[in-house]
């Protein structure tokens, strides 16, 4: 019998992470960790209402106080644009929507709790606090106005008065006459309200810079944890300092988490940018657990209301949707376009003729939203997965036959949606089925009935998801042959902690046969990568790796064509194995550093792989869970995820991914509650108060593949870093919703279904 060998390097091996080792023993550099000689340390001073006009008072008594160096308010940086909206969209009626202006600094009004007032700069963090408690602030308050719905109300406070509504944009997808016939002709319609609750990211590692300038040259170095460096220095140069991006170098260390949150560019960037300069020396700002609550965009926040429209034979005939997504008092770098991505995935896995759907922006007196992990995907799904559930539930035909009577049919690939986004590849009824018989879906009541008999509330949930992930975009990858034999790549994406460079690596290792220890990964370094477009929509790996394998094969070749001169063979006797290049069936060989010792010069392989459409990672979600009706908790008790990523790169680094993203999505729907006072207070902005879901509260996951290769990607594989975040939230809740509808009658729960909630819920179905 053969029996399949497990390769040591390239595509498909179980390569562990080569990162590890320096992050496990503590030799991980992060921002906090660069400390320049001479660096000095700054603290915003933020405001402490919601909504109000201010008065900055004098600045004097600050700058007074020993060891501090600057003060800076609005007056002193009127040569700085505003923060930048990135997205500006095109509305349903073709206008381009308003972009209200967000100062750096706020001179005379502000609008959420952590808007940006003054920035000071000091010997030490605490002196500059000391010196920020002597700047006198007047609030002259404002009515505030947050939520989601709430701001849309008649009489609602404007929080942009002279924009005349809180409504920010109306966007959408779909046309509206042909879905208004298919549901005139309907047999049934199925609708549902939904909550996407508003989220904190939590990355591990708090945002922080350190910005220094030289003098000489009119020069910047910027150190900070990003998402891509290239796009981080394009947008603080071209859209907030005016200056040339040549003039500035960002470098980025360890990541310690990004989640989509650290793409965007923040206040305290170009501030720490412009003391420095200011002051001729390093300047610093680290933030806190609690600026990260109050400043970081967060993420979702949407109210959803959906029908379905479905024939006599419980076929989908039409999909409406309007979607509320709070934007919170400003638009956010790429705020209006995390709906409108989103919304483009309103269709699922189903074959739906027809499709109107609008995404309406709502402005608030909160902490603006953006991208996080999955941004708008998650959404998407977990709308559809809750809808073609209560479907099931409606017409009797359950969880399994509704999906499948509704897929798009293998045969049927590629198809086209109604939003215009090209399914390549797929087995949507496979995963489904794999995902059936992993969960032991058939003996679902046997177990229900044990719960029971215990006290328990039982229940079982799927979500059949898609997403639209590595869109149209290339990568440019470069491989160097070094003096010792070693190879350094060159790329512009940026780990955030995921294993590029081990994935990376294991492609080049194969091409080069050398191992994963003699290949340098440069990242995160504006002045070495010439060019990049960072990580996030899951696109590191999909359009590097290609680009990645494109270079070392060039590079291969250069070496062989060197080899060969003095080898006196011909190129295609050749053979990279151990570090050394062989003739073919001899033990005649050069090693790589002899090689390079005999190029003219640095011996280098580049490659930029183009794609031209995203790719479609899905998979199939189902997670069992049990309800203790008497506290409201809710113990998780298996889940099972079977997905198509089309080409597994290192199956210990896909795994990791999908169950950390999984855990991501189990949170929100379990645990993570944003919750804003009457004064737009938020009153959990700590760990103390947001609770994050923990090790201890999560089952075994267990996960496998079912790949079909895509068609768009040069290699076949689809984007997996946001997979577990869209497929998660939705078979939780399913699961939910079913031990709460059968066992206490609750017609419906939302998330965060914390345990308090659940509980609540529990006691107003039984009167």
């Amino acid at each position: 019998m053969n029996q399949m060998v497990t390769p040591k390097f390239g595509i498909g091996a179980p390569v562990r992470r080569k990162e590890d080792a320096s992050l496990i023993t503590g030799h991980g550099r992060y921002t906090d960790d660069h400390q320049p000689d001479g660096c000095l340390h700054a603290y915003m001073l933020r405001s402490s209402m919601a909504h109000a006009r201010i008065t900055v008072g004098d600045v004097n008594d600050a700058l007074a106080l020993p060891g501090v160096h600057l003060v800076l308010t609005a007056a002193d940086i009127a040569d700085l644009k505003p923060m930048p909206t990135k997205a500006r969209m095109r509305q349903v009626d073709g206008t381009a929507h308003d972009c209200p202006v967000q100062p750096v600094l706020c001179s005379d009004h502000v609008r959420y709790v952590g808007d940006a007032i003054a920035f000071i700069v000091a010997d030490s963090v605490h002196i500059a606090k000391s010196a920020a408690e002597l700047i006198e602030v007047d609030y002259d308050p404002l009515d505030v106005v947050t939520g989601v719905e709430e701001p849309l109300e008649a009489g609602a406070p404007l929080v942009w008065p002279e924009h005349g509504t809180n409504q920010a944009f109306v966007l959408g997808h779909g046309d509206k006459e042909k879905c208004a016939a298919a549901f005139d002709t309907a047999d049934r319609i199925v609708s549902i309200k939904i909550t996407n609750n508003r989220l904190v990211a939590n990355y591990m590692e708090p945002r922080g810079c350190v910005a220094e300038y030289d003098g000489n040259e009119d020069r910047y170095t910027f150190t900070l944890g990003t998402q891509g460096g290239h796009g981080m220095r394009d947008v603080i140069c071209n859209d907030i300092l005016g200056i040339d991006p040549d003039r500035m170098r960002v470098i980025t260390p360890e990541v310690g988490g990004g989640f989509g949150t650290k793409i965007f560019a923040y206040r305290e960037y170009p501030l720490c940018l412009v003391a420095a300069r200011r002051l001729g020396k390093p300047v610093k700002w680290t933030g806190e657990r609690m600026d990260h609550f109050v400043t970081d965009a967060h993420g979702r926040d949407n109210v959803t209301t959906a029908r379905l429209a479905l024939d006599a034979t419980s076929k989908i005939v039409g999909l409406e949707i309007e979607v509320l997504a709070s934007m919170g008092a400003y638009l956010h770098q790429f705020g209006p376009f995390i709906p409108f991505v989103g919304t483009s995935m309103s269709t699922g896995l189903y074959d739906v003729p027809a499709l109107h759907v609008t995404a309406t922006g709502v402005y608030s007196n909160q902490v603006p939203t953006d991208a996080y992990r999955g941004a708008g995907r998650p959404e998407a799904a977990y709308l559809i997965e809750r809808l073609i559930e209560q479907a099931g539930i409606e017409t009797g035909l359950g969880s399994v036959e509704i999906r499948k009577r509704n897929f798009i049919a293998r045969e049927a690939l590629p198809y086209t949606t109604p939003t215009g986004r090209m399914y390549d590849t797929g087995d949507f009824a496979g995963h489904l089925d794999a995902a059936l018989e992993a969960a032991g879906w058939d003996g679902f009541e046997d177990r229900k009935a044990q719960s029971a008999a215990n006290g328990k509330y039982r229940g079982i949930g799927m979500c059949c998801y898609i997403e639209a992930c590595a869109f149209a975009g290339s990568e440019e990858a470069t491989l160097e042959l070094n003096g010792d034999g070693t190879v350094t790549l060159l790329i512009g994406t940026q780990t955030n902690g995921q294993g590029h460079a081990t994935a990376y690596s294991q492609v080049v290792a194969e091409k080069l046969g050398i191992d994963l220890e003699q290949i340098e990964v440069i990242q995160g370094d504006t002045g070495q990568v010439r060019k990049g477009g960072g990580t996030g929509g899951s696109r590191s790996i999909p359009l590097g790796l290609p680009s990645v394998e494109g270079a070392s094969k060039a590079l291969v070749a250069r070496i062989k064509e060197i080899a060969a001169d003095k080898l006196e063979v011909g190129a295609e006797d050749l053979e990279l194995q151990e570090g050394h290049v062989r003739v073919v069936g001899t033990d005649r060989q050069v090693t790589l550093a002899e090689v390079a010792a005999a190029a003219p010069e640095t011996l280098t392989g580049r490659d930029e792989v183009k794609q031209d459409e995203a790719t479609y990672p899905n998979g199939t979600h189902i997670c069992e869970l049990e309800v203790d009706p008497e506290t409201g908790d809710v113990a998780l008790l298996n889940y099972v995820i079977v997905d198509d990523f089309g080409v597994t790169v290192n199956p210990l680094l896909l795994e990791g991914q999908v169950i950390g993203g999984t855990a991501q999505a189990i949170s929100q729907a379990l645990c993570e509650r944003t919750v804003f006072d009457a004064d737009g207070q938020l009153l959990t902005a700590s760990l103390l108060d947001y609770r994050l879901i923990r090790a201890g509260d999560l089952p075994h996951i267990g996960f496998q593949t079912r790949n079909v290769p895509s068609t768009t990607n040069a290699l076949g594989i689809k984007g997996a870093g946001e997979a577990g975040t869209i497929g998660g939230c939705a078979s939780v809740m399913n699961a939910l919703n079913m031990a709460l509808r059968e066992g206490a009658g609750v017609k419906q729960i939302d998330m965060p279904a914390t345990p308090n909630l659940v509980w609540e819920a529990i006691q107003a179905a039984r009167g």
